[in-house]
Formats: structure tokens, sequence, C-alpha cells
């Protein structure tokens, strides 16, 4: 968002009690499709005759997607304003859904999966954003508790939903309803923002951070069913996230006010700690 734009709570008619349900319906769905695949695997490894390595990629594809994509969420926003580029992501995420619900081969659904990743990266980062920007500063903290709640809520009734789903129906086909519900809401009652068109993107950084994650994901997700470094893929990838993740310190340690990430943000004691307690739920949800 443009710094030089006011908060949208100063904007007299602003309907914040929608405004907060359709974001959050975003978020769970997002949040949701993050662990309601995991259950599925084995009737999804059947149906689509895949190997134990091979049905992983479902996955795999849209964590590191999801993952690469996050990053460019600030850039994305500037260019496009956070309304246009949340209704692309809210539909596209939607569409894909609905993709991997009728997918018919292991290729299929995997390309509707990295669908999913790279349209739903920016829904959460989005989401609290926004409350932030609908609310003033007092009620900024129930406001807070309300996301929190949504981003926990996705991921715990992931595997328990998508059991449910995998026996009575098709558990992708849930994200359609909700999604559009959602795209309805924001479309209607979120304002909308200028866009920053002269807003610049560190392709090196972002580039050079991109090939790190995927790669030690990919590290992650397949190393103990290749024995770790008895493997020649992992140890490929391990060195290939090293090289990629060090040239992304020392490009953006030098880059000056163009560089991808401002390290200065971690001198604000909220936001490194913000940052370490994402990355012990992350790795509790996700590792499990």
């Amino acid at each position: 968002m443009s710094d030089a734009s006011p908060p949208l709570f100063a904007t007299p008619s602003i309907n914040r009690p929608m405004i907060t349900i359709s974001i959050m319906l975003a978020t769970v769905i997002q949040t949701l499709d993050s662990t309601i695949a995991n259950v599925a695997l084995p009737h999804m490894q059947g149906s689509l005759s895949a190997s134990q390595d091979e049905i992983t990629w479902v996955l795999t594809s849209y964590i590191v997607a999801a993952a690469i994509t996050t990053p460019l969420t600030g850039w994305l926003s500037d260019r496009l304003s956070v309304k246009r580029l949340l209704i692309i992501a809210v539909t596209g995420f939607t569409v894909a859904s609905a993709l991997c619900g009728v997918s018919a081969t292991l290729s299929q659904i995997i390309a509707s999966r990295l669908l999913q990743g790279v349209f739903g990266a920016s829904l959460v980062p989005l989401s609290q954003s926004i409350l932030l920007d609908i609310n003033p500063r007092e009620k900024q903290g129930p406001a807070m508790a309300v996301w929190g709640m949504g981003v926990m809520v996705g991921p715990i009734l992931g595997p328990t939903l998508g059991g449910w789903l995998t026996d009575s129906y098709n558990l992708f086909f849930i994200n359609v309803p909700v999604g559009a519900l959602a795209l309805f809401g924001i479309a209607t009652f979120l304002p909308a923002r200028p866009a920053n068109s002269q807003a610049k993107l560190d392709a090196f950084g972002f580039a050079t951070l991109g090939i790190a994650i995927a790669a030690f994901q990919a590290l992650l997700d397949r190393g103990e069913q290749l024995d770790w470094f008895g493997s020649r893929e992992i140890a490929t990838e391990a060195l290939i996230a090293a090289v990629s993740f060090a040239l992304f310190l020392v490009h953006t340690a030098t880059a000056g006010e163009a560089s991808f990430f401002k390290y200065r943000l971690l001198r604000d004691r909220n936001f490194a700690t913000g940052v370490f307690f994402i990355f012990v739920i992350g790795a509790v949800l996700y590792a499990t």
C-alpha cells in the first residue's frame, strides 16, 4: 500500500464487517489447502496409479510455488493495487481449485496445485495488511486476533475436513463456493486504491531467493525418500540452495534502497519476534 494514501478506516462509508468476512474467507481457503490434501494422498495415489515418490509432488508443488511467490506480494500490490491483486488472487485460486477437482492425471493435478500456490501466496499477507488498514490503532489488536484465528483454523481443520471430503466428495471443490463468496465481498465492499506504476522489483534478489527456497524445499520434501545426502539429487539441491542463498545475502546487503529485502526491518523487535514465531508455527504445522 502506498504510504501517501490515508488509512481506509478514515473512509466514512467503509463497511468494516463485510470486508473482514470477505478477506477472512479468502484466508481460510488458502490456509486450509496447505494441509487438506495430506490425508487424501493415499486415495489420489491409487486413483492416479502414482508411486509414493510421485504423489508427494502434489504437496511439494503447492508449497514451493507459494513460498517463491509470497515475497512478491508487496511489489505486486503496489503495481496492481491491493484490491486488484486480491481479486486476481482469489479468482485464480478458485479456478485452480476447480481444475484440481477435475484433474484426471498426475501431471494435471500437480500443475493445478502449482497454480493454487502461485495465486494463493498473496492472500494471507494481503488480508493482514487490509485488516490493519481498515481498523484504527485501538481496534487493531482484536482485528489481529480474528486474523490469527483464521490463519490457524485452516491448517488445523485441513486434515479432518480433507479426510471427510475424500470419502464423500471431491475435496478441492469446497473452495469454489467459498472463493466465489469471498470474491463477491471483496469486489463489492473493499475500496479501491491507486496503483503505483513506478514501483521497481529487485529481479536478481527475487530470483536468487526463489531458487534457494525451491531447491531447499525440494531437498526437505524428498530427502527422506532418497536417503538424504546419499542421493545425487539431494546433494545437487543442497548445493543450489546454498549458492543461491549466499548470492541473495551478498546482493541484498549491498544493493542499498533497491534491495529486495530491507535488513533494517530486523531491528524492529516486534517484527523479528513475529518472524521467529511464524517460523516455529510453520515448522510444527508443515513438518508433521
